[in-house]
């Protein structure tokens, strides 16, 4: 039943129908994650405490960090199951699934061990100062310290499950830990309940990846003999097809991720020299702009069983149609969000903290970000696109090129040149190059593929 019900999604399916079937559930659950983050902040907003904001804000890139190892392991197992689908390989998804489980456990528990040890130079690192330190520290023991394994588990069982077409549960897996977390944040963070403040949100965060994960322990025990994918630790191997076929893909992932990460420091060292209101404004026009972000990344990830499976079994034809299927109807959406964030940034800002100096820096700091939104668009379709037919090396020469080369240098002359302010325009300096270097690896790929087919005939 399962089969017949895979066939007829990633073979039969109208492709609109099955674009939509997987991406939209990986939408919302995408649209929900960033509610549960938008409500770490708004919530320890409400205490109007500039400095419990910012210690959310300053903790960012560390939780961020946990993508690093989502992206290795989610992405490049999920990629690797979806191509050994598409070829009829059961035990070589079975196997891949295992490596990836076992693997992202080791290093959410690395993590919490380094977040322990290294605790202190890695708040100066931060940018945490005599006035944020002791809110981030707090921050980060729920959520690095106690919680780096759940909160990477979750994740990356849920790239497993999608990479069979269940997208929806994929989806309610992560779904069920976002809701929870937004219905006991205030209870954990306002001074009517425990009064935690950002050790609140944290604590709220810890909870809520737990349950996620026993969604899907659970699910997989039901679902065990109707499902490919395998946590059993007999599974797990070091075959060399499997290391190179989950990392292969994972690794320049993995980096990507780094790379944002280290960006993101970078940023919020600058802005943090301008005391903690500008912290705070950053951080909440980062997680406004982080809504559009997640849509299109819930696209691109959530085509990506499709394409890998399309690609995989020389169906070529219906993965074209699937990318250009999803560049119209993201395209446009993110032209529009990006003209309602640039004219209504200051009621956006003030929604969160009602603050007349955080207002001020956050409406000037989301119109800059929402201007790369457009642009985005096309460097995660190319990306996923790379991810999903293993083309590891090309989504690396992305991450480079998007961070080393663009971003992290726009970032340090933006900021010389228009001290603060500049800091918001150097995401869309990066997109604008980036998105006509996407579209032509896609146009390279694509005239490949058709000469492939072509000599196939």
């Amino acid at each position: 039943m399962l089969d017949d019900q895979r066939i007829v999604l990633f073979e039969q399916m109208p492709v609109p129908k099955a674009v939509m079937k997987l991406a939209v559930p990986t939408v919302l659950s995408s649209l929900v994650m960033v509610l549960y983050n938008l409500a770490d902040t708004y919530f320890v907003g409400m205490l109007n405490n500039p400095v419990q904001n910012a210690a959310v804000t300053l903790a960012a890139p560390v939780l961020l960090a946990f993508n690093a190892v989502n992206n290795l392991f989610g992405v490049g197992s999920s990629s690797m199951m979806s191509r050994a689908l598409g070829r009829k390989e059961y035990e070589t998804v079975r196997q891949s699934s295992a490596f990836g489980f076992y693997c992202a456990l080791f290093c959410g528990v690395l993590l919490s061990v380094f977040c322990i040890v290294f605790k202190q130079p890695l708040l100066g690192v931060l940018g945490a100062d005599s006035n944020t330190i002791t809110a981030t520290e707090e921050y980060l023991k729920w959520t690095v310290c106690f919680g780096a394994a759940p909160a990477i588990l979750n994740v990356v069982m849920a790239y497993m499950v999608r990479a069979e077409g269940a997208s929806l549960h994929a989806s309610i897996g992560t779904m069920s830990g976002c809701l929870l977390n937004i219905i006991i944040d205030p209870i954990f963070i306002l001074p009517w309940g425990l009064n935690m403040g950002a050790a609140g949100a944290g604590l709220a965060t810890f909870l809520s990846n737990c349950l996620a994960c026993v969604y899907f322990f659970i699910l997989l025990f039901v679902r065990r003999k109707n499902t490919n994918v395998c946590i059993l630790p007999k599974k797990f191997s070091l075959k060399k097809v499997i290391v190179l076929g989950v990392c292969g893909v994972g690794i320049p992932a993995a980096i990507q991720n780094l790379l944002n990460v280290t960006g993101m420091t970078i940023l919020n060292n600058f802005t943090s020299s301008f005391g903690a209101d500008a912290v705070a404004a950053m951080g909440i026009s980062q997680k406004i702009n982080m809504v559009p972000m997640q849509v299109a990344m819930g696209f691109s990830q959530g085509i990506m069983p499709l394409i890998s499976y399309s690609y995989a079994s020389g169906n070529h034809k219906r993965m074209k149609e699937a990318v250009f299927f999803t560049m119209k109807t993201m395209l446009p959406l993110l032209v529009l969000i990006s003209l309602v964030y640039f004219i209504g940034a200051g009621g956006l800002i003030s929604s969160f903290m009602k603050n007349e100096s955080i207002i001020a820096y956050g409406s000037r700091f989301l119109r800059g970000f929402c201007l790369g939104l457009p642009f985005l668009c096309m460097d995660f379709i190319a990306v996923g696109v790379f991810q999903a037919i293993g083309m590891g090396r090309s989504a690396l020469i992305f991450a480079i090129l998007r961070k080393i080369l663009l971003e992290i240098p726009a970032l340090y002359v933006l900021n010389y040149l228009f001290p603060l302010y500049g800091l918001s325009y150097a995401q869309f300096t990066a997109e604008l190059v980036l998105s006509i270097a996407a579209v032509c690896m896609l146009t390279r790929i694509f005239r490949k593929m058709q000469k492939s087919d072509m000599a196939g005939r």
